[in-house]
């Protein structure tokens, strides 16, 4: 799997993995209608517990970016952005943006790093 976990970060796992997915999902490497790795498969490649795997699944779920098919397994969605969703990307960026804005950045350097971050992202980069 293309995903690595770091055990000593403060990061939870299922939270490591989860961003990992995603970012998975973003760049291309997963993409709709790929089936992702059984639970007990993935938690076998990663060394994690299966119910690490499963709470990640279930999260993605909520996301919208899977589906969990009973004895199918779990199946990426087609991306779709309504207007509740753009609401809730909106709210969830909006105090990092503040964030950065009040530690100094310049409004060209928040869009320079947007940028560069989405460059990582597509290409893979971790």
């Amino acid at each position: 799997m293309f995903i690595e976990i770091d055990m000593d970060s403060e990061v939870p796992i299922y939270i490591q993995l989860m961003n990992g997915l995603i970012e998975a999902i973003a760049n291309g490497t997963l993409q709709t209608g790929n089936t992702l790795p059984s639970v007990r498969a993935l938690a076998s490649d990663l060394g994690i517990n299966m119910h690490t795997v499963n709470k990640t699944y279930r999260e993605l779920e909520k996301k919208g970016l899977v589906q969990i098919i009973p004895k199918s397994g779990t199946i990426v969605q087609q991306r779709t952005v309504d207007e509740a969703k753009l609401q809730q990307f909106t709210h969830l960026i909006r105090p990092m943006m503040a964030e950065l804005l009040a530690n100094g950045l310049t409004e060209e350097q928040v869009h320079q790093l947007s940028s560069d971050i989405m460059i990582s992202i597509k290409e893979g980069d971790q």
